[in-house]
């Protein structure tokens, strides 16, 4: 059982979390740049350290375990939380100014929306010279434009997890399957299955994520785009389903212009970060401001 917290299982927490972050062991192996028979160790020494599984993994696949749940969001907190000390100790009577660049992705939740400009809002408060810079970008440009330097730091969801890159979760979006009220299947909304919608064209993003469930045949994703407005364009045409963040397509829905396909099965979450480069997160600007946003988003998954 775990008593004081030392160094070492610091260590062996960022080792699990970036393993669930990874979806694996062998998943993570290029996050942390280590092999998997290491890993599978350093889990084993933690929840030796713990005194109960945190995650089943073998050939049934990776799994986190009910108490390995728990551990994980008290984990997050807790790395929010360090992350928050140590800017707010380095900080202390000191100023900072300077420019940060920000990528983010279009259309994100208005309440997600509200917490980042509470973090540059604390932020500015404290430290008045200090000026952002904003660019929009679809999530497959987000991470080239932080690899090569254009950007300070990028907020969206990320198909790859790159191994100079850090990302810090902050929230989950919920994206549903959408249908035109002009689509022949539009009369039946609301409990299609899977093998109903499987025959029909389908809108795709150009990168889609892991956590995007398949609900046809390739030949069936008949229209690519990286742009939320187009695939919504796509879908009210009539011409094709497709997946919509439900926050963004609630206004559609007051309007009848769209409406689930079956809410409760055609679905799935998917996670945004904060994506930084290894070396830019040593910049006073970008760690200060890395560090107002997740404790913001870890202060309010405490509250829910």
């Amino acid at each position: 059982m775990l008593g004081t917290v030392s160094e070492l299982d610091i260590r062996l927490i960022r080792v699990f979390l970036a393993v669930v972050e990874a979806g694996g062991i062998s998943a993570a192996q290029t996050a942390l740049n280590t092999t998997q028979p290491t890993i599978s160790a350093q889990l084993a020494t933690l929840e030796a350290r713990l005194g109960f599984r945190l995650c089943e993994r073998g050939r049934a696949g990776f799994s986190v375990t009910p108490k390995g749940q728990q551990f994980l969001e008290a984990a997050r907190r807790l790395m929010a939380a360090t992350e928050g000390f140590r800017i707010e100790v380095q900080h202390i009577n000191r100023k900072i100014t300077g420019n940060v660049n920000i990528g983010l992705m279009g259309q994100i939740d208005p309440v997600a929306n509200k917490k980042i400009a509470l973090a540059i809002a604390r932020l500015r408060s404290e430290h008045e010279g200090l000026y952002f810079h904003f660019t929009e970008l679809s999530s497959s440009l987000l991470e080239e434009k932080l690899i090569n330097g254009h950007l300070d730091l990028a907020i969206g969801y990320f198909w790859r997890r790159l191994p100079n890159i850090d990302y810090f979760s902050l929230f989950q979006e919920t994206q549903i399957a959408y249908c035109g009220p002009s689509h022949m299947l539009f009369d039946q909304v609301g409990a299609l299955s899977s093998e109903d919608v499987r025959e029909h064209d389908w809108v795709w993003p150009s990168h889609p994520l892991p956590e995007m469930p398949v609900p046809t045949s390739i030949e069936r994703l008949t229209a690519l785009t990286d742009s939320m407005d187009g695939a919504a364009l796509l879908i009210l045409s009539g011409q094709h389903l497709g997946f919509l963040p439900q926050h963004y397509a609630a206004k559609h829905e007051v309007l009848g212009q769209l409406h689930p396909l079956n809410a409760e099965q055609l679905r799935y979450e998917v996670g945004f970060h904060a994506a930084v480069r290894h070396s830019t997160r040593q910049h006073d600007v970008v760690s200060a401001f890395l560090a107002e946003l997740t404790a913001i988003f870890a202060a309010d998954s405490i509250v829910a």
